[in-house]
């Protein structure tokens, strides 16, 4: 009986302590609960590191965009799609990675009643323009998304919504969280990772501000072609002031990885000799051959010499990785940033919205900043952009083809490590004229791919709702062009 009591006393003391037995099933060294900047902050890692790999199972845009090329497998650039889950799992990277934690981020912030309204309003906009960002990405690369009914996890079958409804959507959402970004209130301090180091400006939110008025600039020429009316109203809107925009290199939007695993450049988890023995990537001859013929002064910053020279592999084939160019050290550096949008962009954006009659200007002016911002970026010197500018191959009054082909090769060259951003814009400006490859073994009419086709998951799952997407786009096929790619 004795040895009962001390029994039950033990018990009694150690449940004292509890409400319930269900205590003892917490893990302690787990987080239980989760802020609002760390869903954030993720969001933002997750994002740039989908944009960024070279992984050839989530992102093969480099190839697309013939920047890179294969050593040894050839069904990424030859545009098979279905050997690995590419689309899956660059769909569930910015559905479930980054849109599910920008959404439970924008929970907890709308019930945070310890905050100012002037915070709150910042986090709420700085959500927003990430969110934007992102579902542009999901627009631009497979048409008809799930969006209205997406991200509710009441609904496992949401419809997919019309591409330009979407992007409409976008614009408006952009136009409704920009005002609320304020520079006498913060925002989510070290959380907000693409600037959260920055100290050129007064306030944190006047990058915001530059950044979110970028994106919108660079949605709306997205649209020029089809909607010229919306993305002349949209351009000229973020475009009304010069502080609108990002107006240097240090204002570029950046993703700051570090040399440790997990939080360092995936190129480096994919390139690099510290990371992997894999020998499977390097320049292609597409982009080499065209910057050897420039003599242009960022190839020692985009690729490394073979033999003294810049030598490109056939894009397309079979390649010795010993005898080609291959990525430079700059790039694979496990601590080397990740671009979502950059100073060079913007210029190239206004040079073209002025072309269009969108903003009034001088689009050689804001071509020539473009350039000197992507060689000064890289490593180069304003005398080397200035020596390039001369080159009548460059130069904006003399080079070859009207605007699109001026401002879309030259920017296809300045996109050099953002592959999927020069995917779109060659999608969109048509220029350089790139051609899939071709000869013995290669299937005949082989075409560059202008969208991903729907993961499977769409097809067995979501079946019903794939099916109405896809006729409604006009099939479900890489060669469907998007609602805005109308040339």
């Amino acid at each position: 009986m004795k040895k009962i009591f001390v029994i039950f006393l033990s018990f009694a003391l150690l449940t004292s302590c509890v409400d319930s037995l269900d205590d003892y099933n917490v893990d302690t060294k787990r987080a239980q609960t989760v802020t609002a900047e760390t869903l954030y902050s993720a969001s933002l890692k997750n994002l740039a590191d989908i944009l960024t790999t070279p992984n050839v199972n989530n992102n093969n845009f480099r190839l697309y965009a013939q920047h890179w090329t294969t050593t040894t497998y050839l069904d990424e650039p030859r545009y098979v799609l279905t050997s690995r889950p590419i689309p899956q799992n660059f769909w569930d990277a910015l559905y479930r990675d980054v849109l599910s934690d920008l959404v439970e981020a924008r929970k907890i912030v709308e019930a945070n009643q310890f905050i100012t309204e002037g915070v709150k309003n910042n986090q709420l906009a700085q959500i927003t323009i990430v969110e934007v960002y992102t579902w542009s990405v999901l627009v631009n690369t497979f048409g008809n998304v799930p969006y209205s009914e997406a991200l509710d996890i009441n609904n496992s079958l949401p419809k997919f919504d019309d591409a330009e409804d979407i992007y409409l959507n976008l614009l408006d959402r952009l136009d409704a969280a920009l005002p609320l970004l304020t520079t006498t209130s913060a925002g989510f301090g070290t959380g907000e990772l693409l600037y959260a180091s920055k100290t050129g400006l007064a306030n944190k939110i006047d990058y915001w501000k530059k950044f979110g008025n970028s994106v919108k600039l660079k949605l709306a020429m997205v649209l020029a072609d089809q909607n010229p009316d919306r993305a002349a109203k949209a351009a000229s809107e973020a475009a009304a002031t010069a502080e609108n925009l990002i107006t240097t290199n240090d204002q570029s939007a950046r993703f700051p990885y570090i040399n440790d695993a997990p939080n360092n450049n995936p190129i480096a988890t994919n390139l690099n000799s510290s990371f992997t023995s894999r020998q499977d990537f390097i320049a292609a001859n597409t982009i080499v051959n065209l910057m050897n013929t420039l003599q242009d002064p960022r190839r020692p910053f985009y690729f490394t010499q073979v033999g003294g020279e810049y030598k490109g592999g056939n894009y397309g084939f079979q390649n010795d990785y010993a005898v080609f160019s291959k990525i430079s050290t700059k790039i694979i550096t496990p601590s080397f940033e990740a671009l979502l949008l950059d100073y060079a962009e913007v210029e190239f954006l206004l040079a073209e919205a002025i072309e269009r009659g969108f903003i009034t200007g001088t689009a050689s002016e804001h071509y020539d900043k473009a350039i000197t911002a992507s060689i000064t970026y890289w490593g180069g010197t304003p005398a080397d952009a200035a020596t390039y500018l001369g080159r009548t191959e460059v130069a904006y009054t003399t080079a070859t083809g009207d605007y699109k082909q001026k401002i879309g090769t030259q920017k296809w060259i300045a996109l050099f490590n953002r592959g999927w951003d020069a995917w779109v814009e060659w999608k969109r400006l048509d220029y350089p004229q790139l051609l899939p490859p071709s000869g013995t073994g290669i299937q005949v009419e082989l075409k560059i791919p202008v969208r991903l086709i729907y993961p499977i998951s769409e097809q067995t799952v979501n079946g019903n709702n794939r099916a109405i997407a896809a006729e409604a786009i006009g099939g479900d096929l890489i060669t469907t062009k998007l609602f805005w790619d109308i040339h």
